[in-house]
């Protein structure tokens, strides 16, 4: 197997040790992990100013817990809602008890949800409205072995050469095999595939794949299995939907070296209200972190929250250098009529389109990828997006065209229909015309560490999707994987999680202990407006230097400079909150995706200045050669620090009883 590139967020330079990815968890601020085949693994020191538990979100010891007889519990354990009522005024802070809280809405988020609701009670958090999440973007499809031509050894060959021989062989094997099921669980449950004449699932190829594999609904998979799992979760009486609900910290206690995770705060959005949701199990399904780049195809809610928050709380995070852009994004700039505004994300164009033999061209109409790879536009998407790059640069040029008009119109209509209709609104019909395409930040490799059934270093807290970093990807994910982790992760979290809830180590009841956050409402509402507006700017800063110098291509220069560039944005960010009085518990929207922001952005930057090679997604011009001594995943151990940032820093004295 593989080492592992280890980094502690402080300044000593720690022993060797030798490290699995494969964990055995025992919720402890460092994991135990399983030996590798391998003699030694080298462990880098690293300074940085860490992002631990908030102001908002207290880690407390309770080391006499069970003898405190202080806390005030609540009668029964509240159902909840099938969806939170909309009022117009400020309400009083509330607390809600559930068996299991679920933080997203996607596929991972709902297909788990579906399955533990069938032992206790279940709250869905979701930061707007529940189909807001990248899995109602996916576009291409869903990937597994349903041909009889097929095998799995093939789609796990597949999976670890696009990720560049990083992937853990252990995840990758057992991802491919269950596929299928979880594919059939889907059609099952109502989602609606597309068939073939044979009136079997219709199979299309996508780069990087070497056989037809990808189960799809025309152009818009996500679209429908998000509908499906929605449909079937409002049948369910068992589960909550909470929309609107922005989770704020993770609600987390420290039993000597034991972390334990007793839940989530939120900000109801949409009446400024505190919610405080106390439970025996969490799972983060929260995607990614797109919005630390000025464009990505992911959705405004995609901040990195829950990698954020899990960080925060001591959780363990890995790979979080590579970020996978993909490599055809529409380019409004080189649409016939532009859009009236800028978009909140960009258009993806699926990798689907060069799966059925869309063809790369430069704007001199000269196509150029087999002067990069000899597979061409069936490349893996971390080589294409480079060759696009590479183009753009070198041409002075801002978009390169994707071009499928050499199929039938009927073909092209019926495979793509939701990218001709969205291109047809700004004058380009692509059955006659090149699309014109971009490369934009799309999904994150890395994420919290997770073993193989999602749990986490702590104790109650489970991962799933793209928030989680789980060894299927290594360092560049496969087309049309994502979706098939999230569905196997979400079902293998379901066993250990109810056995959790069956027996958890503290009453849940007891644990409403936390200081409740302070709404920023509080100030004059032309402070808040200003420090809205001063954080909007701040945002747009921080996305310019991670696009400008933590991109496709990155050097060790361009990368230090980002790194002193984003602390000093996060200072200045502080610095004019504090100065307008601002309070340590004090949290809006927007400051709370801010810190996140820059939470996830300064992982990226110190876990891409820690691979001294070009693996996968992260190349970097001052070691372009893979090494394969350095095949190892890197992984974050969180530490205390001597420095923090206010979105870091403890004020509150830990509880001892």
């Amino acid at each position: 197997m593989y080492l592992q590139l280890v980094l502690f967020f402080h300044a000593e330079i720690m022993s060797s040790s030798l490290l699995n990815w494969n964990i055995h968890l025992q919720c402890r601020a460092k994991l135990s992990i399983k030996e590798f085949r391998s003699q030694s693994s080298m462990v880098y020191g690293i300074s940085f100013r860490n992002c631990l538990q908030s102001d908002a979100s207290r880690t407390f010891r309770l080391f006499c817990y069970k003898q405190c007889n202080s806390f005030q519990a609540p009668s029964s354990y509240c159902n909840g809602t099938k969806r939170t009522p909309v009022h117009s005024c400020l309400q009083e802070n509330v607390t809600k008890y559930f068996d299991f809280i679920i933080v997203g809405s996607g596929v991972a988020g709902l297909r788990y949800a579906l399955e533990v609701s069938k032992h206790g009670s279940v709250a869905i958090i979701t930061k707007a409205e529940p189909h807001e999440c990248n899995t109602n973007y996916a576009q291409g499809g869903v990937s597994a072995v349903l041909c009889p031509s097929d095998s799995v050894e093939s789609h796990m060959h597949d999976t670890i050469v696009a990720g560049g021989y990083l992937c853990d062989e252990e995840t990758v094997r057992v991802v491919c095999t269950e596929g299928p099921d979880r594919i059939k669980e889907l059609v099952a449950m109502g989602a609606s595939f597309d068939h073939g004449e044979d009136g079997q699932l219709h199979l299309a190829k996508e780069g990087g794949h070497s056989h037809h594999r990808i189960v799809h609904a025309a152009d818009m998979t996500g679209r429908e299995i998000e509908r499906a799992l929605l449909k079937a979760v409002d049948d369910d009486p068992n589960i909550s939907t909470f929309e609107h609900h922005f989770a704020i910290d993770l609600l987390t206690s420290q039993d000597n070296e034991e972390i334990y995770c007793h839940g989530v705060d939120t900000l109801n959005t949409e009446i400024q209200q505190i919610a405080r949701f106390i439970g025996k199990v969490t799972l983060l399904a929260s995607g990614g972190a797109g919005h630390i780049y000025p464009l990505t195809t992911n959705p405004l809610v995609t901040t990195g929250d829950g990698i954020a928050m899990a960080h925060r709380a001591q959780a363990v995070i890995s790979n979080m250098e590579f970020v996978q852009f993909h490599p055809t994004a529409l380019a409004d700039e080189g649409l016939p009529m532009k859009p009236m505004k800028k978009r909140d994300n960009a258009f993806l164009i699926t990798e689907a389109v060069r799966g059925d033999g869309g063809i790369l061209y430069n704007k001199s109409m000269k196509r150029f990828m087999p002067l990069y790879d000899e597979r061409a536009e069936l490349a893996p998407r971390d080589v294409v997006a480079r060759s696009i790059d590479d183009q753009l640069k070198k041409r002075g040029e801002k978009y390169v065209f994707l071009d499928i008009s050499h199929k039938s119109r009927q073909q092209i209509l019926s495979h793509f229909p939701n990218i001709a209709a969205e291109c047809l609104k700004y004058g380009l019909d692509i059955t006659s015309m090149p699309i014109p395409v971009v490369p934009a930040a799309h999904y994150m490799c890395g994420g919290v560490l997770a073993g193989l059934h999602g749990q986490t270093n702590i104790k109650g807290l489970y991962v799933a999707g793209e928030v989680a970093c789980t060894g299927l990807h290594g360092a560049n994910r496969l087309a049309s994987n994502s979706l098939l982790e999230a569905l196997v992760f979400a079902r293998r979290a379901v066993q250990p999680s109810v056995e959790h809830m069956a027996h958890p180590t503290v009453n849940t009841k007891h644990l409403d202990i936390w200081p409740h956050p302070v709404l920023s409402e509080s100030l004059k509402d032309c402070i808040v407006e200003d420090i809205k507006l001063r954080t909007r700017q701040i945002r747009g800063e921080l996305q310019s230097v991670m696009w400008e110098y933590v991109g496709i291509v990155r050097s060790t220069n361009r990368l230090k400079n980002a790194e002193w560039r984003i602390a000093d944005l996060e200072l200045q960010w502080e610095e004019f909150l504090f100065r307008r009085g601002w309070k340590p518990m004090m949290i809006n929207s927007e400051a709370c995706e801010m810190r996140n922001l820059f939470c996830c952005a300064k992982l990226v930057v110190r876990s891409a200045l820690a691979r001294h090679e070009s693996r996968g997604l992260h190349f970097t011009e001052d070691f372009p050669y893979v090494e394969e001594s350095k095949r190892k995943p890197t992984i974050i151990f969180p530490t205390s620090a001597a420095k923090l940032t206010w979105s870091s820093r403890q004020v509150h004295k830990q509880l001892q009883c």
